[in-house]
């Protein structure tokens, strides 16, 4: 499966602890990343900027459903289900 373009899913509805240019600190659960444009494009796709845990996800129809809005969902209920305090 690719990316669908615009969508920006893993860029919103996970947790992402690793430094993020612009988030030294990462980003929350559901926060937008400073580094997704406007129209959901990642400004570090490509670069070593990147942190490895975005470089290394990899679109699926079981995480990324078929459209954006499902993605946001199956990635946000993902983030739940995992996060700390489970």
């Amino acid at each position: 499966m690719q990316c669908r373009a615009g969508c920006g899913a893993c860029c919103i509805a996970p947790s992402i602890s690793s430094p993020i240019p612009g988030m030294p600190h990462g980003k929350a659960a559901g926060e937008r990343c400073i580094q997704l444009s406007v129209d959901n494009y990642c400004a570090l796709f490509g670069k070593s900027e990147r942190p490895a845990v975005c470089s290394a996800f990899l679109p699926e129809l079981d995480v990324c459903g078929s459209s954006n809005e499902a993605a946001i969902r199956l990635l946000g209920w993902l983030e739940q289900q995992t996060g700390l305090g489970n």
